[in-house]
């Protein structure tokens, strides 16, 4: 196992797999190079997560199809697109679709990195969504099934006899929850017991 961000690239050309391949590891990143979207998505629930940097003109699949594979798959890997002259329109459609970047051919290695410094980042932030995420769930784990709804309807801005009013209990009774939710969640102030929620996606409307 390395330490070094992964990159897949994807380009139907051998050429052009070997030349920014090479150029890539020497950047400091490991590379894992395939010939075909095709082969790519074959194999893409075992491979280690990256970044991948995908041909948008490729034979039997093109990389805008791969990208929407990907994208029904739930593959949240960041994705970047090779293209040629005039292919900003597919370029465009592929931001649309949630690429990171797309840079043209002939390729300028500053603004690939870049780009894959960029994906990164996303990946990077992701993480740390989720990382949040987790950790407020861990927290709330804590609480009553009384206290997370009462939780739940303050992080939707509901005063204290709105709660009481949609629970069917009395102010006081909210109070009690409210003052025990700070003390589990180890809160100061309510506003730091709300971050806890909204990180697990509490406090949203529902239909």
């Amino acid at each position: 196992m390395t330490d070094k961000r992964l990159i897949h690239l994807i380009d139907d050309e051998e050429a052009v797999r070997k030349g920014l391949g090479f150029m890539l590891k020497t950047s400091g990143y490991a590379v894992q190079s395939w010939p075909s979207g095709v082969e790519f998505l074959k194999q893409v629930g075992q491979v280690d997560p990256g970044c991948i940097l995908l041909d948008i003109r490729m034979p039997e699949m093109d990389g805008l199809e791969v990208q929407r594979m990907l994208n029904e798959r739930g593959v949240r890997m960041p994705v970047i697109l090779i293209t040629g002259h005039g292919d900003v329109t597919l370029a465009v459609r592929a931001m649309r679709a949630g690429a990171v970047d797309f840079v043209e051919k002939p390729l300028d290695n500053d603004a690939l990195l870049d780009a894959i410094g960029r994906a990164f980042e996303r990946i990077d932030a992701t993480n740390d969504a989720l990382d949040r995420e987790n950790d407020a769930e861990r927290m709330l784990g804590a609480l009553s099934e009384r206290e997370r709804e009462v939780l739940d309807l303050l992080a939707r801005g509901y005063p204290n006899k709105t709660v009481a009013y949609d629970l069917g209990i009395s102010p006081r009774t909210v109070e009690v929850h409210r003052a025990n939710v700070m003390t589990k969640l180890g809160a100061r102030s309510l506003a730091e017991a709300l971050r806890v929620a909204f990180a697990a996606g509490m406090g949203k409307e529902t239909e």
